[in-house]
C-alpha cells in the first residue's frame, strides 16, 4: 500500500531534507521512525529536497508499506518516535503510482523579513531580521515580473536536468505588523531559487538595484547581479498542490482505509 502525509518540520540544525552521510536530514528521521514501527527499511519519498536550515509546513511525502493496523495508528506512531521538530499532520492512502514531486503541481514558498528597528530572539528561528529602510512597493512592482514562464537561470541551478524555465504562478510581497511575507508559488523551483530572488529583491527595495537591473537579470540569464542568497531561516515550504483525483479512484482508496479501521 501506497501512503501519501503531510509533514511539517523545523530545519534548524538539519543538513536538509534529503538523506546525507555527514549531516542529520529530516528523511533520515522519518524513515527511522518507520522502520521502528513496521520493522521494515522504508524508503520516503518528497515533493521537495528543502536545503539546510529550511522549514516547511506543508512538505508532502509518500512510501509503501504492509502495515495493517489503521493508519490512524501509524501517524499516531510515527509522531510519538520523531522528534519534536517534525510532525506527521495528515496520512493518507494514495495510488500506487503517486510520486509526491512529479505529480505535484505547484509548490508555494513563503519567505519572512522580521521588520524592525532591533533584532527579537523570539523571532530569529523562522525570519530574518532586516532594520533599513525598504520600499515595499518597488519590490512588489519587480516580484510581478517574475510571474509567467520565464528561464531563471540567473537565479539558481535545476536540481535535475539542465533545463531552467519555469513557470511562477503568483509572486506577491504582504505586509502584517512587523513582518513582510513574499509568497512564491511555481510548478518548481531551481536550487536556491527563493533565497536569491529574495535578496536581490532585497537589494531593489533597499536602492541599490534598479527595477531595470532587476528585469535585465530575468531576461539576459546573468547572474552579475543577483542576491546574494538570503539564509535559510525565513524560508518555508508553504504547501504542494495536486491535481484533483477522480471520484471513482477516491471512492476506491477510501474504501481500502475503511478496511483497516
Amino acid at each position: 500500500m501506497r501512503v501519501r502525509a503531510v509533514v511539517s518540520y523545523d530545519g534548524t540544525g538539519y543538513g536538509g531534507f534529503q538523506r546525507q552521510r555527514n549531516a542529520p536530514t529530516i528523511q533520515a528521521e522519518l524513515e527511522t521512525a518507520l522502520e521502528q514501527l513496521t520493522q521494515t527499511p522504508t524508503r520516503v519519498l518528497a515533493a521537495g529536497r528543502t536545503d539546510a536550515g529550511v522549514h516547511a509546513e506543508g512538505q508532502v511525502i509518500a512510501f509503501d508499506t504492509a502495515w495493517e493496523r489503521p493508519l490512524v495508528a501509524l501517524q499516531r506512531g510515527m509522531n510519538a518516535l520523531l522528534p519534536l521538530a517534525v510532525a506527521v499532520r495528515e496520512l493518507v492512502p494514495a495510488p500506487e503510482n503517486f510520486h509526491p514531486r512529479y505529480a505535484a503541481r505547484s509548490r508555494w514558498y513563503r519567505y519572512t523579513l522580521y521588520r524592525a528597528a532591533e533584532r527579537n530572539p523570539l523571532m530569529s528561528r523562522y525570519s530574518l531580521h532586516v532594520p533599513q529602510a525598504l520600499d515595499l512597493d518597488v519590490m512588489q512592482t519587480a516580484a510581478a515580473q517574475l510571474v509567467g514562464i520565464h528561464d531563471f537561470a540567473a537565479f539558481g541551478m535545476p536540481p535535475q536536468g539542465e533545463s531552467t524555465v519555469r513557470e511562477v504562478i503568483r509572486a506577491v510581497w504582504t505586509a502584517q505588523e512587523s513582518c513582510w511575507y513574499f509568497d512564491i508559488e511555481a510548478n518548481a523551483f531551481l536550487y536556491r531559487m527563493v533565497r536569491l530572488l529574495v535578496g536581490t529583491l532585497l537589494r531593489v527595495g533597499a536602492g541599490k538595484l534598479s527595477f531595470e537591473t532587476f528585469t535585465a537579470c530575468l531576461q539576459s540569464r546573468e547572474r552579475r547581479h543577483v542576491g546574494p542568497a538570503v539564509s535559510p531561516t525565513g524560508l518555508v515550504l508553504k504547501a504542494v498542490a495536486y491535481p484533483a483525483m477522480p471520484k471513482e479512484e477516491l471512492a476506491r482508496l477510501c474504501e481500502g482505509s475503511e478496511d483497516r479501521k
